[in-house]
């Protein structure tokens, strides 16, 4: 416990959060791509969680990763097989070595072209360099910021 120590991001939508042990997606529930956490139930609006410098955007447009001020690398993944759509239910709101500051609404989901095309809108927040760790939260799950400790 002396050596733990703790990050925080803001949550990336209004949503319930979910643990990533709930999303239907075996890399993200198992951890696979790092610790990390989902939201469900959101309006679609996809807000930096750190502040940082946009990394890389993936060509389907359908994940960001930030390299945030403190250092650690954060993917924000919008959807489950979002890829087949080739991009088209996102508009993004920043480019590739763009500062980013918490809060800063990076990008907007089309909830009504991922549900007519039958894709989950569930948004994976990931630190791909953790592999281990808790994500600590008040208890109504409505929260403001996540704490990964590890």
């Amino acid at each position: 416990m002396l050596f733990q120590r703790k990050k925080i991001l803001k949550s990336v939508a209004n949503g319930k959060i979910i643990p990533l042990s709930e999303v239907n997606d075996e890399v993200f529930s198992t951890n696979m791509m790092g610790v990390g956490y989902a939201v469900s139930n959101h309006d679609g609006n996809i807000y930096s969680p750190v502040n940082g410098k946009i990394e890389s955007i993936f060509p389907t447009l359908h994940a960001i990763t930030i390299k945030s001020d403190k250092g650690s690398t954060v993917l924000v993944h919008m959807g489950l097989d979002t890829v087949d759509l080739k991009g088209l239910p996102f508009k993004l709101f920043v480019k590739e070595n763009e500062s980013v500051t918490e809060n800063q609404l990076m990008a907007q989901m089309d909830l009504e072209m991922l549900k007519v095309n039958e894709k989950d809108n569930t948004i994976m927040v990931v630190l791909p360099d953790v592999q281990k760790g808790t994500v600590s939260s008040n208890e109504n799950g409505k929260i403001e910021d996540i704490a990964f400790k590890f």
